[in-house]
């Protein structure tokens, strides 16, 4: 819609699963032949036994928003993980890590669970652990990594309204109906296996998938990865993985709900383009 009116364009992927390289039928990435052109950013840039941490991420979205704008191009952020783009978005610092630390705390969640972790953040931090929720053990063993490291709690580095980057923008979301988008997200689902995961899973087996920090706990990897060690049947591994995105969506819509200035536009509008030219007009 940009380019139509004379204006470059270029996307930044803000979508944590699909930084990696391979992942495209369970992250539903679309490939280069559908980028009409548009340069796109941050795409298959990690290997899927390297960690996606946002701390990673966020100097390098920023740096090819700088490059973008210095070619007199609009950069247009896409994508849904919540804490990615709000990296970018606002004024968040994430505090380094400590490999053996980490460790340490990867070792206790593979021993016994989240719930012990859990109880040790919600003592120490419970405005993170509220946030975090007891079943992210990712996200748990992160939080208590960075109250170790600096002694102070993680919660403050995602503040309820937090300050913006000093970059002008336009923030849009598109809205559906929530029983449609469930519907949409279970067809989803069913058409990652018709379009062959397990034979994507399958190849991503030799370059270490079931290794990866992050990539092996993706929604649908994981599930497709059980599947293929004989723990869930098909059945129970599209029906666990429609579960779990169904409860993603949920969270991703809380998340991006708290953004001040967010225009929600519905996805099927008739105007839709009009509509967000308009916000992009505004900014």
């Amino acid at each position: 819609m940009l380019r139509a009116r004379g204006t470059a364009a270029e996307v930044v992927n803000a979508d944590a699963m699909q930084l990696y390289r391979g992942m495209d039928i369970g992250t539903a990435k679309i490939s280069p032949d559908e980028w009409r052109g548009i340069p796109h950013h941050l795409f298959d840039v990690l290997e899927v036994t390297d960690e996606a941490t946002v701390a990673r991420y966020q100097p390098e979205a920023r740096a090819q928003i700088g490059d973008i704008l210095a070619r007199g191009a609009v950069p247009i952020l896409v994508g849904g993980s919540g804490l990615y783009v709000s990296s970018v978005l606002f004024d968040l610092q994430f505090p380094g890590t400590d490999p053996e630390l980490r460790a340490r705390l990867e070792a206790e969640l593979a021993e016994h669970g989240p719930g012990m972790l859990f109880q040790r953040l919600a003592e120490r931090d419970p405005e993170a652990a509220r946030r975090i929720g007891s079943r992210n053990g990712r996200r748990i063993v992160r939080a208590l990594e960075v109250a170790e490291l600096t002694g102070t709690s993680v919660s403050g580095t995602l503040p309820d309204e937090p300050q913006p980057w000093h970059r002008p923008t336009a923030i849009i979301g598109l809205s559906a109906p929530r029983e449609e988008l469930v519907q949409r997200l279970d067809a989803r689902v069913d058409r990652m296996w018709a379009a062959g995961l397990l034979a994507e899973v399958s190849a991503l087996i030799p370059q270490g998938i079931d290794r990866g920090v992050t990539a092996r706990r993706a929604i649908g990897y994981a599930q497709a990865l059980a599947e293929l060690r004989g723990e869930l049947t098909q059945e129970e591994a599209i029906a666990q993985t429609q579960q779990l995105t169904r409860r993603y969506a949920r969270r991703q819509v809380s998340w991006f709900k708290r953004y001040p200035g967010i225009h929600w536009l519905e996805y099927d509008a008739a105007d839709l383009v009009e509509r967000a030219l308009a916000v992009v007009d505004a900014a």
